[in-house]
């Protein structure tokens, strides 16, 4: 029995698939420039034609949010300062294009993963997939084509790329368990919105497992299971089969009140990328818009959007889901966060420098774009504006002086908007929620960004495997600074929700219902099974249990408490 993270939920009893990809062994290698050239040239077409054939066949099974990943798989293998790098080493030093690739995107990686934000750990990942295509078909070596599987497997890989990921057929691969990866990697997210079966960094795996070995994939405990008895794939399959039971039944709660036992209401939402993504969460009961991350309109652009691009998304997402709320993130992007046609600085630690509410609050040409955009699709929904990475009440203030500012100036155009949009604020920086209560007098509401604030509250990268024993939601020290933020809200009449990891993760909820959250914003996919736990809890009882968790010591003490009180 091997322990792992669970990272898609589900049950799998199968015959393992053993995925190895091509080794490359590179050396450097005098050669003609003008050879190597061409033998880049043709790789990267090739390369190129991969990426649109697999986006291809991934369209209607991912996300767009998802789907983007491709496209930024193609911004790579089409950077010209990436590619130019490239090409200067081949013209410089006279070497193989294999060596020369591997040599840029050795820099670029290792640039990419000593980034502190999670997203853009991840495109470490987008680039190596590519260059790692790349360097396969300079060399002439066969990639594994996944979407050729027509059997009942569970894969059992190292790591799976993107590229991997969006060619599994849900037909055939019932699961997949990795060597490494975290619940927030790509391959992880991609398996949740798939809805197959993940188990990831379950360690040294290859070694010793066999293709067509018997495995049992367990990925609602983590638990993976090589040749197992005839007694545990018994125990499996039922559990199995009792997962799915339970899942249908869950479709029944999809217009059910998300209510406590004693009568206590909180709002479930759903986290969205684009427009597309608003079906999931309307087809899975949920209530709200908690978090519309703006940032895929940028990402997906060859330029600056415009105010009428902007406007045309942000109105049909405010139609389909009136009049329940949307509250829209406005552009979180700079620092590591870089778009291919805007100029940032360069920084030792991007992740605390020029970015989200800071980029704006200079570039205020983009921001007022985005303001007008918003302002002006407002009229058609219930708009909330929500400003990220606040540290300062002047930042607040400087953020809603720029509303305030664009609306008189479309009331002089005779421009219609809406008169009441609530204009809150992220709390993902620590001393925000220290001063929640103050921030709470001027700012609407509150969205608790627990991804981040975990991050800068623990001083630990989650990405790094070195210190992600440090990344710990169940903390007292970040219970007590989301209690604080919560309190904060409450004090001034406001409200406080959640878009963090943290919201959809069953075991949190208990707690956070009991810290007295009001609103929980996750994947759609969550949703009703949210709705689920919240409707067995009392709130008067996880009260209680939230205010016991505050007054414990350590990580290990909270969870212990939980599965003391809600194991009964």
């Amino acid at each position: 029995m091997i322990k792992g993270i669970a990272a898609s939920a589900g049950i799998a009893v199968s015959k393992v698939f053993k995925l190895q990809h091509p080794v490359l062994n590179i050396e450097k290698v005098d050669s003609d420039a003008s050879v190597e050239l061409k033998r880049l040239e043709d790789a990267l077409e090739l390369t190129k034609n991969d990426i649109r054939i697999i986006k291809e066949k991934a369209v209607g099974k991912l996300s767009d949010e998802e789907l983007a990943i491709f496209d930024a798989h193609l911004m790579v293998a089409e950077d010209p300062e990436f590619i130019g790098q490239i090409q200067e080493i081949i013209n410089s030093e006279s070497v193989n294009a294999d060596y020369a690739t591997n040599q840029v995107a050795t820099m670029f990686i290792g640039m990419f993963e000593g980034m502190d934000d999670p997203y853009f750990k991840e495109r470490a990942a987008d680039i190596k997939d590519v260059t790692y295509r790349m360097m396969c078909h300079i060399l002439k070596l066969q990639i594994p084509d996944l979407s050729a599987i027509d059997h009942e497997v569970v894969i059992v890989a190292e790591d799976l790329t993107p590229s991997d990921t969006a060619q599994l057929d849900r037909r055939y691969v019932k699961g997949f368990v990795t060597e490494i990866g975290g619940r927030t990697s790509h391959s992880a997210i991609m398996a949740r919105s798939l809805e197959i079966p993940a188990v990831v960094g379950a360690g040294k795996l290859l070694d010793t497992v066999n293709h067509d070995d018997e495995i049992i994939l367990d990925a609602l405990s983590g638990v993976v299971i090589f040749n197992p008895t005839a007694q545990q794939k018994e125990e499996y399959t039922q559990k199995g089969a009792e997962f799915m039971a339970h899942k249908e039944s869950l479709k029944v709660l999809k217009d059910a009140k998300s209510e406590t036992t004693d009568g206590h209401h909180v709002e479930l939402a759903g986290n969205i990328g684009t427009p597309n993504d608003v079906d999931g969460v309307l087809n899975n009961g949920g209530e709200g818009i908690g978090l519309y991350r703006t940032e895929f309109l940028y990402m997906d652009a060859a330029e600056l959007p415009n105010e009428e691009d902007q406007y045309i998304a942000y109105k049909k997402v405010l139609e389909i889901m009136a009049p329940r709320r949307v509250v829209v993130r406005t552009l979180d992007i700079g620092g590591d966060k870089e778009l291919p046609y805007l100029k940032f600085p360069h920084e030792m630690n991007p992740f605390l420098g020029y970015r989200a509410i800071r980029l704006c609050l200079d570039r205020t040409d983009i921001f007022r774009t985005q303001v007008r955009a918003l302002l002006r699709a407002s009229v058609h929904g219930t708009l909330s504006i929500m400003f990220p990475m606040i540290a300062t009440i002047q930042e607040f203030r400087d953020a809603k002086a720029i509303v305030e500012d664009e609306k008189k100036n479309l009331s002089k155009e005779g421009v219609e908007f809406s008169d009441s949009i609530e204009l809150g604020m992220m709390v993902e920086i620590p001393a925000a929620a220290v001063l929640a209560d103050q921030f709470a007098k001027e700012a609407d509401f509150f969205s608790i960004g627990t991804n981040d604030l975990i991050q800068y509250s623990m001083a630990a990268d989650r990405m790094n495997e070195k210190v992600s024993y440090l990344y710990q939601p169940y903390s007292p020290s970040i219970l007590r600074l989301v209690k604080m933020t919560i309190d904060g809200a409450h004090k001034e009449g406001k409200w406080c929700g959640m878009c963090g990891e943290m919201a959809g993760d069953e075991k949190a909820i208990p707690l956070l219902l009991g810290l007295g959250l009001d609103e929980f914003s996750m994947s759609a996919s969550s949703i009703l099974e949210a709705r689920s736990i919240v409707r067995s809890l009392s709130y008067g009882e996880m009260k209680e249990l939230a205010d016991k968790a505050l007054n414990l010591p350590t990580t290990e003490d909270v969870l212990a408490l939980l599965d003391a009180t809600l194991n009964k």
